[in-house]
Formats: structure tokens, sequence, C-alpha cells
């Protein structure tokens, strides 16, 4: 008897188990079901470890999960091309990516504009009027100074690229032909000052400087060590090492600067429940959490949006950019840097 029991015991208990089993099951199945609903695809150029900052920030916010695929600029405008020629709905919903990016996806097609009482706020110059892109951040070029080099200073602090030029002083800059960030600022340069002024600026400079970065970060670092008295080099980076306890000064070029924006787009095709899902990410983007969230890892962009707390605490947030835009071909900006790499970098 007490063998049956314990049979019967043994089979209730597996029972018990089965059923704990399907319903942890059914449950599973509908709690994947229901993060799919709240789900949205980004393509982005920008890097990984920003997107998961993103993603992760947003997530906790809104319940939102943000998908992103990092892509480069040509790979992320083909994905947006197939996408804009099917019939159908597509996957992805949003597009962030540097403005360059973003404008020739406008230009082709692939973007649906969307104006909203927030992006409304941002200024033309960081925007497309129609609402086919709209930029949430930027990262311009700088003066890095060394702050005990720059005590030694009187009256010829270095405020512009001619006072720059003429300044006897140890420079470090990033290799035209080593970053885009970089790159770009030759190009903006030419649009603003013109080729023959830009390269006899560049001329001057070649022989004070001590090295020619790979990367964006270096010519920051060498100024905050002192192997450098200043650098040509991205804001970000130049904060990130001043919040890092490293004496350097930022120094806004009074003659203008370029700088590398970063905004979304909403692309066509995209899912209905999708593109409400995409807008809302879109307006989170020109928010104070988004600054909060990249800051507390130590990334420090400028906000586009005058509204936010963050937008405020900026210094530079009224620098001069240039305002001629960058209009080259790919092979005109080859012929640049060609021409500055022959006369100028290996002369």
């Amino acid at each position: 008897m007490r063998r049956y029991t314990s049979l019967l015991l043994t089979a209730f208990v597996l029972f018990l188990i089965v059923l704990a089993g399907s319903a942890y099951l059914a449950g599973a199945d509908y709690s994947g079901e229901h993060r799919s609903r709240h789900e949205i695809t980004v393509l982005t150029t920008l890097p990984a470890e920003h997107a998961e900052i993103l993603s992760q920030a947003y997530e906790e916010t809104s319940g939102v999960h943000v998908n992103f695929v990092t892509l480069s600029s040509d790979d992320a405008l083909k994905r947006m091309q197939d996408q804009a020629s099917s019939s159908g709905s597509g996957d992805a919903s949003l597009v962030l990516a540097d403005r360059q990016t973003l404008e020739q996806a406008a230009a082709k097609g692939y973007l649906a504009p969307y104006i909203s009482e927030r992006n409304d706020m941002v200024p033309n110059s960081f925007r497309q009027q129609d609402g086919y892109w709209t930029g949430v951040w930027y990262d311009p070029i700088v003066f890095c100074v060394n702050r005990d080099y720059l005590k030694t200073l009187r009256d010829d602090i270095p405020d512009s690229w001619q006072t720059l030029a003429g300044l006897d002083a140890r420079i470090g800059v990033t290799d035209f032909m080593a970053a885009d960030a970089s790159a770009d600022l030759l190009y903006a340069m030419t649009a603003q000052f013109g080729e023959t002024a830009t390269m006899d600026i560049w001329r001057q400079l070649h022989p004070k400087v001590v090295q020619y970065a790979r990367y964006l970060s270096n010519p920051v670092r060498q100024a905050g060590m002192g192997e450098v008295d200043l650098s040509i080099a991205v804001e970000s980076e130049t904060l990130r090492y001043i919040h890092d306890g490293y004496p350097l000064q930022i120094i806004y070029p009074s003659d203008g600067t370029t700088a590398r924006v970063t905004g979304t787009g909403l692309l066509v095709h995209a899912r209905k429940q999708d593109g409400v899902m995409a807008k809302a990410f879109a307006d989170w983007l020109l928010s104070d959490e988004v600054q909060i969230a990249l800051q507390s890892h130590n990334y420090f962009f400028i906000p586009t949006n005058p509204g936010t707390i963050a937008y405020k605490s900026f210094a530079g947030k009224n620098l001069v950019l240039f305002t001629q835009p960058v209009t080259f071909t790919d092979a005109q900006k080859h012929h640049l840097l060609d021409e500055w790499a022959r006369d100028i970098r290996f002369k």
C-alpha cells in the first residue's frame, strides 16, 4: 500500500511540475510576443557603444526596446534604398546618423517628413526645413590648449585660425587621412576660406605639428600630458579629458569652425505601429535624458535643442560655425586630400 501511495505522490508531483512548466512557457511566449510589439529597429552610423547606451536608457524610460543596426554610411544608404524601393513595409523605422548620410538619404527619397513641437525648436542650421531630418547633437572642432602653456601667453591667445597659424607653439592634430571628422575640417575650411587660403594656413601649421595622430583622442591626450602646447581636436574628446582632470582649456575659433552633426530621420515604408514609436524615440533624443545617459559614460556632445538644461550648461553653445555649406563631390574631396598630402604633409 505504501508503495502505491508513493507512486501516486510521485505522479502528482510530476503532474504539478509539468503544469508549472507549461504555464511558464506560455508566459514566456506571451512575454516574447509582448516585447516584439514594443520594439523598433533603427539604422545607425554611431559607434556600437553609443547605440547600446541609448537603447538601454530608452527602454528603462519607455519600455520600448530599440534594436540598433550599426552600419557604415554606404551600407546604411543601401539598406534605406532597399526599403524605399520595396512594395511592402520594412523592418526599420528610423535612422540615426551623421548629417552627410541624412542629407543623401533625404535627397534620394528614403526619408519621410516629421515635424513635432520638440524638433521644431531646433535651429534651422541643424535640420532640414521640411522635416526630413533633424539634428539631435553636434561635436565641433576646437582649440584644446594646455593650461600651463596658456599662462605663458600674453596677447597672443590663439582665438582664430589666422592667429593659430602665426603662433610659435607645438601643435597636435589628427591626420586628415585617418579620420572622417578630421578630413571634414579640411573640406569645411576650404568651403569657407577658399582653397588657397586654407592650404596657406596648413602650410604654416605643418612645421609646428609634433605628430599627425591616427585617432581623434590622441591630440587631446598629448595636450593634457604637455607633449604639445595645444591641439586641434573634437570638443567631445576634450571635455572627456577635462572631466578626467587633465589641465586643458577650450578655445573656440572666432572666425568659425565646423561640427559633426548627428540627427534622425523617419524611413519610408516603415510599419505604421513602428512609425508611432519611432517618432516618440526621435523626440526623446532631443531631451535632457539623452545627454544625462551619454555624459554618465563620459560622452559629451552639444544638444541642438535650446530648451534643454544640457544645452544651456555648455559654454560653447554660442560658438561660431562656418556658414558656407560643403558641397564638394567625392572627386573634389579626393583632390583636396591629395593636394594637402603632396604639397604639405609629405613635402
